[in-house]
């Protein structure tokens, strides 16, 4: 990313209470960017957008809900945006069989309703929608899945972001083109990192079952996932809203974000990792009936190394070795805040001062 682009840019980032939203509105305060959000109540407490004072890094911070679409167009007029990312999503699988309609709700009329505020305001130049690894119809491939792969999902959570992906297209053809703005989708794969504290999410559900003295039931072991840690499809997303922003409707299409090939690896391959290094922590695997969860999910992100210059700096190892030490920070009562600048400068190669 440059520095000089984002400088004094007016920036709207929906979600900005969540996890990839505090991180990702820390990085663009810390580049100079004017920051606006739009979200509902941080999801968990404990939460990043807390323990690391994120409002205080904010231009402005509105408690809102994507499905209510008056609400969204006022705040997004108010804010005057340059750049929109778009991450206010119901982000869970498991959760997604237990209220399919609120997720269809939020993941895809939430979409329109944030495309039709941004259609409604003049200012906005580039648009990025966050989406997922998991909007490709699952083959069981072993190999990644490109841009042009069908889209599809068996499950509500998988299949509303596949909505979404094709309302963002439809959008783009019908509108958004005419006007000049220059709209695309961001698909990463399994993000980790400090201040996650969902629930149904491997790392988070490991640091609960070890602060606790628990050893952690685990499902799907052999279940294999493109991990990587938060900052890297956030530097992706930060890339491309910039060449939007440049080189227009050249960009606007769908983009993956993900990790090097050997860093798609099994859950029992994270857990190992993590319990190598954690004197007492452990996990088992637990029999029964479970929902369907997808098999083996590998992203290729070729169009990002070779269009856009994007490639991941850390390996799986060091993201799984700087998750731990957030979380071991946060366990020390340091500042979150400091904590989360500092590991961002050293994802950018920005040496300590």
């Amino acid at each position: 990313m440059s520095s000089a682009f984002w400088r004094g840019k007016k920036v709207f980032v929906t979600g900005h209470t969540g996890f990839k939203g505090s991180w990702l509105s820390l990085w663009l305060s810390g580049a100079g960017a004017q920051v606006h959000g739009y979200s509902t109540a941080p999801p968990t407490e404990p939460s990043l957008f807390n323990v690391a004072r994120v409002e205080d890094a904010l231009a402005s911070h509105v408690i809102g809900d994507v499905r209510d679409g008056d609400a969204i167009k006022r705040a997004m007029a108010a804010a005057a945006p340059e750049v929109v990312f778009h991450l206010a999503a119901q982000s869970l699988v498991r959760y997604s069989y237990l209220e399919p309609a609120e997720t269809y709700a939020v993941n895809v009329l939430g979409t329109v309703n944030v495309l039709e505020a941004i259609r409604a305001c003049a200012s906005v130049l580039s648009v990025v929608n966050v989406t997922t690894d998991k909007c490709y119809e699952n083959q069981e491939w072993l190999w990644g899945y490109r841009e042009s792969e069908p889209l599809g999902g068996r499950d509500p959570y998988s299949s509303s972001k596949a909505c979404s992906e094709l309302v963002t297209a439809a959008y783009r053809d019908s509108f958004f083109a005419k006007a000049s703005v220059a709209i695309a989708t961001g698909r990463a794969g399994n993000v980790i990192g400090g201040g996650d504290w969902a629930l149904d999410r491997l790392i988070p559900d490991f640091f609960r079952a070890m602060d606790n003295s628990r050893t952690l039931e685990v499902r799907f072991p052999d279940a294999t996932r493109p991990w990587q840690h938060v900052l890297e499809p956030l530097s992706g997303y930060l890339a491309l809203a910039e060449q939007l922003a440049l080189e227009g409707q050249r960009r606007a299409a769908g983009w993956n974000f993900g990790p090097a090939d050997e860093d798609a690896r099994p859950v029992r391959w994270i857990l190992d990792h993590l319990c190598a290094r954690i004197s007492g922590a452990g996990w088992r695997s637990i029999a029964g009936e479970h929902v369907h969860e997808a098999g083996y999910l590998k992203l290729d992100s070729s169009k990002a190394r070779g269009e856009l210059g994007w490639r991941p700096r850390w390996t799986l190892a060091r993201a799984l070795e700087t998750t731990l030490d957030w979380h071991r920070a946060w366990r020390d009562g340091q500042d979150m805040r400091d904590v989360c600048l500092a590991q961002i400068r050293a994802h950018q190669g920005i040496s300590p001062d």
